[in-house]
C-alpha cells in the first residue's frame, strides 16, 4: 500500500483583538453557576461579513432570530492578505463596530478573525475549526445568470460546508420583514 501526501494550503489568519464589553467574573463565584452547563456555555454561531449591505442584513438576522444570550458569535471575514495593515484596520472597525452592536442587542460574545483566502474556502474551513450550531451568510444581490456564470460564495458554501448547517439570508432588496 502507498501513502499520498496531500498538499496542505497554508491557513493565514489574525486574530481581532476586540474591545472588552463584559466584565469578567472570576471562576470562584460558584453561587453564579447555573445548573445546567449547557445552557451556561451557549452554542458557537459563525458568521460571515464583509462591507455589503447583504452581509450587515445577514448579520442582524442572525441577531434577531438565531442567537441567544449564552451564545458566541463569531465573526469571520475573508481578505486577499491579512498582512495589508490597511485592509486589516479596515476589517478590525467592521468587526468592532458589529461586536459593539451585538453586545448592545442581546449581550452574546463576539470573537473576530480575518482570514486570508477565497471566501467561500475561508467560511468552509472556519465551520470545520469551530463546529458551530450554524453558518449564516448573505447573498451578494447578484441576478442568476450572473451567479451562474460567475459562481457564488453561498452556494460553494451550501455544496461544501459539512460542518454545520448553513443559513442564507435573502438580500435586503427582499425586506425588512425579514430581520423582525
Amino acid at each position: 500500500m502507498e501513502t499520498v501526501e496531500e498538499d496542505v494550503e497554508e491557513y493565514s489568519w489574525r486574530e481581532v483583538v476586540l474591545p472588552r464589553l463584559v466584565p469578567v467574573v472570576p471562576d470562584a463565584a460558584p453561587e453564579l453557576e447555573r445548573e445546567n452547563g449547557e445552557r451556561r456555555r451557549g452554542r458557537d454561531i459563525l458568521v460571515a461579513v464583509d462591507f455589503g449591505p447583504n452581509s450587515k442584513h445577514a448579520f442582524d438576522w442572525a441577531l434577531a432570530h438565531i442567537a441567544r444570550i449564552a451564545d458566541t458569535v463569531h465573526l469571520v471575514h475573508a481578505v486577499s492578505s491579512v498582512h495589508n495593515e490597511i485592509v486589516y484596520e479596515k476589517s478590525r472597525e467592521l468587526m468592532e463596530d458589529l461586536a459593539v452592536e451585538a453586545f448592545k442587542t442581546l449581550l452574546v460574545r463576539t470573537k473576530a478573525r480575518i482570514v486570508e483566502g477565497d471566501a467561500g474556502t475561508v467560511i468552509c474551513r472556519e465551520a470545520d475549526r469551530l463546529k458551530p450550531a450554524a453558518v449564516i451568510l448573505g447573498t451578494r444581490g447578484r441576478g442568476l445568470i450572473q451567479s451562474v456564470l460567475q459562481g457564488s460564495v453561498s452556494e460553494y458554501c451550501f455544496h461544501n460546508c459539512k460542518a454545520a448547517p448553513i443559513i442564507i439570508v435573502p438580500g435586503k432588496e427582499a425586506g425588512e420583514q425579514s430581520v423582525l
